[in-house]
């Protein structure tokens, strides 16, 4: 990397040295110490990870929270490819413990080791996901192909070994590193250790891609080759972004240890605690920003320790020299957050319309994310949210029918986050779309009900499909869906001027949608939506618009601004009548 890709920072640091380096997307441990680059000490994880004593570990963490960094540290730590290499923890604190330093010099460099990663995986496409992994595969046996120059291994060995190849079929791909475990164990006389890094990406990219059927078999036979019934495997750590159900792929792995946000076990060993952020703060003269910098990037939870920051956002802001910005969230992996949200039900967007407007909520999460149930469950999104650290955990409580169900408080993590959210509500919009969605605001706020009509139907005709699951829905079901995008984009985009509620009760009834300014002087709406139903006598769209304006009078849905002392002439009253992706307000 350029020299221009770092930012010289002086006096102090953390772990290492007075002059270090910041750079973005370094993942190679012995690069960060080799180089003086800006580090925080996370060699303990080691330690904690070899204590634990499991046989596989899964370890779920949002992204850009340093697991590809650690995972490479347990490789520079552990494989006999880095023998001699104890320089690289001089000064850390796995060899700083007086107590068991000697225990973890002796350790180091002593195993064969297989570092698998699915991170460059980024096609949904079940062939390409097949291919990729093949070519992972073959690298590693690339990396260790001077052992069959040996005497150690018969022909049909060696024949097996060569055969390992990108065109290879699926059926050795599935088996290939169990045995290359065993080759390396017989070569080495010692059992094999096995670090996957970002296991769920090729899983996350064929749920995007409507995939995720035919990919399951071919994951579920591949970990069971490698971390179940793999008699050369020493120990296995797996590190990902979610927890994907063990009915899809983990089935067979009666030997897994799932650690995820949730648990209090690695809570400090991915990601900055506030003690290490503010000391870095400290080091690089940007200490009077400690409460600003808590305010954007603080929030993640992990098990019983809060006030974990993202090291993306922080290693960025220290980089751009004290420049607030969304960085985590502007960062690549949104895809499937967005598909989640844009198509998913009402009840969704209702939640979000909350969220972004510094809300929270009461929910059951089960961590177990099964990506079959994504489009038709509420409670699995959430669930994924918080996985993925959009969401965090501000309380529990026990509850449900018998007091038996863990309720969970949920609230966007942070204003980073809630940035990027409104981020991409507006990216819903975007293109010429935004700028009719824009002018239909502007209408709106002028009276101008022409304008707003014919800028509406604009933005329907544009974005009906794109808040649609796929499923060819019905005229009827469209407009629902388009209704509930729709507020959401008004929630973001009159945030500060107008507090944006729907589906809320007042007087006798639940109105659709209410724009209660924050200026008491200003004007306040209030929308009806309706699909022309023909059974109800409704022949055209001014029938139907005439029933949304019956609806709002005897319903008296302007009783909560009344309330809150807005007069009848400050109230705008509108219907909006559908048919089909045809719109009539009035």
């Amino acid at each position: 990397m350029h020299e221009s890709d770092f930012m010289r920072i002086y006096g102090g640091g953390i772990g290492m040295g007075t002059k270090k380096t910041v750079n973005l997307g370094e993942q190679q441990f012995e690069r960060f110490i080799e180089e003086n680059k800006f580090y925080v000490d996370k060699t303990d994880f080691i330690r904690e990870w070899w204590e634990s004593g499991s046989t596989v570990t899964l370890i779920t963490r949002p992204r850009r929270f340093g697991k590809t960094l650690n995972m490479n540290m347990l490789k520079c730590f552990f494989s006999n490819q880095y023998a001699g290499r104890q320089d690289l923890f001089e000064g850390l604190s796995i060899f700083s413990n007086v107590s068991d330093s000697e225990k973890y010099r002796s350790l180091q460099g002593t195993f064969p080791l297989i570092f698998l990663s699915f991170a460059p995986i980024k096609s949904g496409d079940i062939e390409g996901i097949k291919t990729g992994i093949k070519q992972i595969i073959v690298d590693v046996y690339r990396e260790y192909s001077d052992i069959m120059e040996t005497g150690e291994f018969d022909d049909a060995e060696r024949a097996f070994f060569q055969s390992v190849t990108d065109d290879m079929d699926d059926k050795k791909a599935i088996i290939a590193v169990k045995r290359l475990c065993g080759f390396l164990k017989r070569f080495y006389c010692s059992s094999v250790i096995v670090l996957l890094d970002e296991y769920d990406t090729p899983m996350q990219e064929s749920w995007l891609a409507g995939t995720w059927d035919e990919s399951v078999d071919f994951f579920r036979n591949f970990f069971n080759h490698t971390f179940k019934t793999n008699d050369a495997l020493y120990r296995g750590l797996i590190t990902g972004i979610t927890r994907i159900s063990k009915e899809s792929i983990f089935s067979d792995l009666n030997n897994l240890d799932v650690i995820t946000t949730t648990s209090d076990e690695y809570a400090t060993a991915f990601g900055f605690t506030e003690e290490e952020v503010f000391q870095a703060l400290d080091d690089v003269g940007l200490g009077g920003e400690k409460q600003e910098v808590k305010k954007w990037y603080d929030g993640f939870n992990f098990g019983d320790h809060t006030d974990i920051y993202n090291p993306w956002s922080i290693a960025s802001f220290i980089r751009k020299k004290g420049k607030y910005n969304a960085y985590w969230s502007n960062t690549s992996g949104n895809g499937l957050v967005n598909a989640l949200i844009q198509q998913g039900n009402k009840e969704i967007k209702k939640t979000m319309e909350d969220l972004v407007q510094g809300k929270s909520f009461e929910v059951q999460i089960d961590e177990q994310i099964a990506f079959e149930r994504l489009k038709d469950n509420a409670e699995a999104v959430w669930s994924l949210l918080l996985a993925t650290g959009y969401l965090k955990v501000q309380g529990t409580r026990m509850g449900g029918a018998d007091d038996c169900d863990i309720l969970y408080t949920l609230s966007i993590t942070n204003a980073e986050v809630r940035q990027m959210f409104r981020n991409m509500v507006r990216g819903w919009f975007g293109g010429d779309t935004k700028e009719v969605y824009n002018e239909f605001i502007k209408a709106m706020l002028d009276d101008d009900v022409l304008m707003m009509n014919a800028f509406m139907n604009k933005v329907a005709l544009r974005t009906f499909s794109s808040f649609g699951s796929g499923n060819h829905p019905s005229d009827e079901s469209e407009p629902e869906r388009f209704y509930h995008g729709f507020v959401l984009g008004m929630v973001v985009n009159l945030a500060g001027k107008y507090q944006v509620r729907s589906n809320r009760e007042s007087g006798y009834g639940r109105y659709d949608v209410m724009l209660e300014p924050a200026d008491p002087a200003g004007k306040a709406f209030i929308f009806e939506f309706k699909v022309m139903n023909p059974y109800l006598g409704e022949q055209n769209l001014e029938d139907t618009l005439k029933e949304a304006h019956r609806q709002i009078v005897e319903k008296q849905y302007e009783t909560e601004l009344v309330s809150r002392g807005f007069a009848p002439e400050q109230i705008r009253k509108y219907g909006f009548a559908f048919r089909g992706k045809e719109c009539l307000i009035g």
